[in-house]
Order: C-alpha cells, then structure tokens, then sequence
C-alpha cells in the first residue's frame, strides 16, 4: 500500500483527480496541470476528516481473483436473467433473504453488499442496525439457504482472505 505523507492523504485520490480534471479540460497546458494538481492536492486534504479509515488489503492477488470472479458472475446472471425473463413459461420465485453476515467492518459489508448488487437477480436491500443481518432481495430463489450458502462462498469468506478481517 502507498505510504501516507501528511500533505497527501489519499494519493491515488489525487492521481485520479488530476486525471478527471485533465480528461475534463482536454488540455495538457501548464496552466491546466498547475490548477489541476492544485486542486488534487487541496480536495483530498479538506474532505479527509469525512472519510472512513480503510482496511489494507492483506493479499493482492487474491483481490484480483475475486473482481475476475465477480465479473465472471456478473456475465453468467445476466444470462440466467434474461432467459428467466425471455422464457414466457418460467416461473420466478422472488424472495427476501436475511443473510447473516460475518464481516464485521464497514467498508468490506459495502463490498459484499455492492458486489451483491451487482450481480443480476439480486438486490442488497437493508443493513440491520445491528450489522450482522444484510436483507437481500433475490428475484429467483427456490432454495434460500444455497443462496445464502453461494454468497458466503464466493463472496464473503474471499473477502475476509483479502482484508483478513
């Protein structure tokens, strides 16, 4: 992970930034990369009491392997539902599921709960105020506890691997 100098919060941030603005102004002139890096430098500095500390990521490489298998869900469900959809004669079983949650941090339930989202046929619908119960809507679902089973394993238990929570 990038160290981080008391001057640059969030470096990656800022990198970002002055990309956006950059990409923004379609220009490469002095006056755009001074006031870009500005303002790279400055935003990051003054919204860094709003933001949540974030755990480090403990293992890369398994980081990447959980986005290609994310990704690889999210292509294989778009399928599914467009077959459900298509197909006059299926039948939906649409269902809430109370899934209990492991993950005990913030920003990894936001991840589990986005990559849920993400995936279609299935919605991340409330956070519990206890933080141990996510309320997912699924649009098909005819076993509840293989979903809540399939979640766990390819979802929650890699992201406790990759941020050893």
């Amino acid at each position: 992970m990038i160290p981080v100098q008391p001057w640059l919060p969030m470096p990656l941030l800022s990198v970002l930034l002055l990309a956006m603005w950059l990409m923004l102004q379609q220009s490469l002139s002095l006056g755009q990369l001074l006031l870009g890096g500005f303002l790279a430098l400055v935003i990051p500095l003054v919204t860094q009491p709003f933001w949540e500390s974030q755990p480090t990521v403990k293992r890369p490489w398994l980081l990447l392997r959980y986005v290609l298998r994310v990704l690889g869900d999210i292509i294989v469900a778009n399928y599914e539902v467009s077959k459900l959809i298509l197909n006059p004669r299926s039948r939906m079983s649409p269902v809430f599921i109370e899934y209990p949650l492991e993950l005990k941090e913030a920003f990894t339930i936001t991840i589990l709960a986005s990559t849920i989202t993400l995936t279609p046929g299935t919605v991340s619908a409330n956070l519990r105020r206890d933080r141990r119960t996510l309320v997912i809507h699924a649009l098909n679902a005819d076993d509840v506890q293989a979903t809540i089973d399939k979640i766990h394993q390819r979802y929650e238990r890699p992201l406790k691997e990759i941020f050893e929570c």
